[in-house]
């Protein structure tokens, strides 16, 4: 069910965030304009993720996600009308993509958590590996029919249609089964709660040093993707199709690298899935230039492959390493630290452009990404974390009761927590 609703909701959201910057662009706005609109999504993103991870860790973690996707289904709905009616408003436009945002804030944490918590044992890589490759499939359809629909159509019923994506996967989620998650034991108050996230957060060098990396390289991915990009396309790759054409590349890029996770389990994850940022660089890079669309589209295949790699060897270590009961608080202050700097990358993406020109400012994007992965590197736990082959997940509370007993089996209780 879970695999089932995120294919809907990439089907539709991935045409949509292409459809958002042509929808800016054809209302007379510019590079500055779509860089205004997609930080408005990406603000309340920010500032309402660390609320969403304790709310998913205090209440079912499906219902959070319904109500979720309803805010989503209603904010699309309005935008698509606002472009079909004709004449959008800059500022409407940045209203109902930062209502949208709201709802991925308290989507994300809920939906991670929700996914861990569904799987275990040996097969937890593959089984993630399985559902992304089931989700960026969706999204290689969805970009590449979106920028289609752009093209015949207009971004407003790409917008409508992701509208619709977004009530049929609420409707899918309101019907998880969600028997196997133990109870959790009744928190101190959401304050206490952010705190205890917080402490699982910060004692983990590698998990804070990571999510660091990828605030800046999440950043300029961002910028390059939703500003820059759609600029070069419009004017060197022929609009919108070609663009969503590339986007497509990405996720194709993505299944493979999913399909090689199914089979390849590396032993010391985090430094596998670290080298394989550095390809991320390319793309931004092949903008620069810029390249025609054939090198732009291999560009983007491979850091699609890379950044897969990554991201199965991230879920894999937060599911080996993180309580169940704090997953969503963990991943909130994830998906925070991730994406604090993108409302602020995208927003200064026009007038970066201004001072220093598209181009050195694309080049600046690949030199960052490749100097915050090679500093990450540096840290010991990075380089040195390994998978383990025991099956058992253990709780915070067993792991507190053992230390408290002085339990022979306090070592393996506190390896399992990292």
């Amino acid at each position: 069910m879970l695999t089932a609703a995120a294919i809907v909701t990439n089907l539709g959201t991935h045409g949509a965030l292409i459809a958002a910057a042509f929808a800016v662009l054809e209302a007379g706005g510019d590079g500055g304009d779509v860089g205004l609109v997609a930080a408005a999504r990406t603000l309340p993103l920010v500032l309402f993720l660390l609320i969403g991870g304790a709310i998913a860790d205090r209440l079912p973690r499906h219902r959070v996600m319904v109500a979720a996707n309803a805010l989503n289904c209603v904010s699309q709905a309005a935008f698509a009308v606002l472009v079909l009616a004709g004449d959008p408003q800059l500022w409407q436009m940045m209203l109902l993509t930062a209502l949208c945002g709201t709802g991925q804030a308290f989507f994300n944490p809920a939906a991670e958590g929700m996914l861990m918590s569904s799987v275990s044992g040996e097969q937890a890589s593959r089984a993630f590996a399985l559902f992304r490759m089931a989700m960026h499939g969706a999204g290689i359809g969805g970009a590449a029919l979106g920028g289609a629909m752009i093209a015949a159509v207009g971004p407003g019923w790409v917008l409508a249609i992701d509208a619709a994506a977004f009530a049929v996967a609420g409707a899918l989620r309101a019907f998880l089964d969600v028997g196997h998650i133990p109870e959790r034991a009744p928190g101190g108050g959401l304050l206490a709660d952010l705190r205890d996230g917080w402490q699982e957060f910060i004692g983990r060098p590698w998990l804070w040093s990571i999510v660091a990396q990828f605030s800046v390289v999440v950043a300029v991915v961002g910028a390059a993707d939703s500003v820059y990009g759609p600029l070069v396309a419009e004017e060197s790759l022929g609009g919108a199709r070609p663009w969503g054409l590339a986007l497509a590349a990405f996720g194709a890029g993505t299944l493979g690298g999913a399909l090689l996770m199914m089979r390849w389990k590396p032993r010391r994850m985090l430094l596998v899935g670290t080298l394989c940022v550095f390809p991320l660089a390319l793309p931004s890079a092949a903008l620069a230039v810029p390249l025609s669309f054939a090198p732009l589209a291999v560009m983007m295949f491979l850091s699609g492959v890379a950044i897969e790699v990554f991201g199965v060897a991230w879920m894999t270590t937060l599911h080996q390493e993180i309580p169940e009961e704090k997953l969503s608080r963990v991943s909130a202050y994830d998906w925070f630290g991730s994406t604090a700097m993108l409302p602020l990358s995208t927003a200064l993406a026009g007038p970066a452009e201004s001072l220093f020109g598209r181009e050195q400012a694309l080049w600046g994007c690949a030199a960052l990404i490749v100097l915050v992965t090679a500093l990450v590197l540096l840290v010991p736990d990075v380089r040195n974390l390994t998978r383990r082959t025991e099956t058992k997940r253990v709780t915070g509370h067993e792991a507190a009761a053992a230390l408290a007993a002085g339990s022979a089996d306090t070592e393996g209780a506190v390896g399992r927590l990292g």
